[in-house]
């Protein structure tokens, strides 16, 4: 009998990279939202992969940036705790990128005594002959580094490095039951998909002034209620997500309601309301009960 392997990936990236897709491909579920949007991902999410003798959890992370307010220093200590308690750290980057946005992480890499696979994405946007040249760059970079090309997108190579990953977990028990795919509750993925509409359909800065809360769900045997509110931080926000006539509340509410059943596999119904909570991204209280910083 194989002894049991368990351990922390945690993947980190600029924003853009892939993070969230290669998450998702190695869970077969799609848990973090992915939009082409800087800052898609703002809080740590854990999706748990479990075989017969092994359990990884892996960690998708905030794109790494400057933070220019609090939340978005609260998004970087997610980032930095996910060093902390790493057993293999992926570092993705892709075709052309050079280092990450913030040369204090990137020492952090360059340092680290755990394994470190650095994974080149988006290779499937890109020729044989570059592709080489970027391997052999990051090579003399990060010489300790292992380089793997993937495309998270079309899952090129995706099972080879989960096989990898694996190879190099330490022998242990698992962390979580054998049946759990991730440490959220259903609610957070609720507050996920809204937003994610939101920073598909919206341009600007909406999309960063939105935080969403499910203030109820209730699940029968056949269809789950919910009720949950848009936060904007100005009343003229408030009047964009709503649109004329309601319009623009009613797509996000459509389309989240469509993702969301086929997530749970069953019916869903889903309220939607939008209210002004003035400048929360820069208020300690506000950013607590939202979960981006300890109480």
């Amino acid at each position: 009998m194989k002894e049991h392997k368990s351990g922390f990936v945690n993947i980190i990236g600029n924003p853009n990279v892939g993070k969230s897709t290669l998450m998702n491909a190695f869970v077969g579920e799609k848990l973090s939202i992915i939009t082409s949007k800087a800052q898609t991902t703002r809080h740590r999410i854990l999706g748990i992969v479990n075989g017969d003798d092994f359990q990884v959890v892996l960690s998708d992370t905030p794109g790494i940036i400057k933070p220019a307010y609090e939340l978005q220093s609260s998004m970087m200590d997610f980032v930095k705790s996910a060093f902390e308690d790493a057993d293999v750290i992926l570092y993705i980057v892709e075709i052309g990128e050079k280092s990450l946005k913030d040369e204090k992480f990137f020492e952090k890499i360059r340092s680290s005594k755990t394994p470190v696979l650095l994974l080149l994405n988006k290779i499937d946007i890109s020729d044989q002959e570059v592709l080489e040249a970027q391997v052999v760059y990051w090579q003399e970079l990060l010489p300790e580094v292992e380089v793997h090309p993937i495309s998270a997108l079309q899952k090129f190579n995706v099972k080879e490095v989960f096989e990898r990953i694996i190879e190099l977990l330490p022998v242990g028990p698992a962390y979580y039951p054998k049946d759990q795919i991730t440490d959220k509750p259903e609610r957070f993925f609720v507050n996920e998909t809204i937003r994610e509409k939101i920073l598909i359909h919206y341009k600007k800065e909406i999309p960063y002034a939105v935080e969403i809360d499910t203030e109820e769900f209730f699940e029968d045997e056949d269809i789950i209620r919910m009720r949950a509110v848009i936060m904007v931080e100005r009343d003229s926000q408030k009047g964009i997500i709503i649109g004329h006539k309601g319009t623009a509340l009613k797509r996000v509410g459509v389309e989240s309601r469509k993702d969301l059943e086929k997530f749970f596999g069953k019916q869903v119904h889903l309220e939607l309301y939008v209210k002004v909570n003035k400048n929360w991204r820069s208020n300690e209280r506000q950013l607590k009960r939202f979960g981006y910083k300890k109480g």
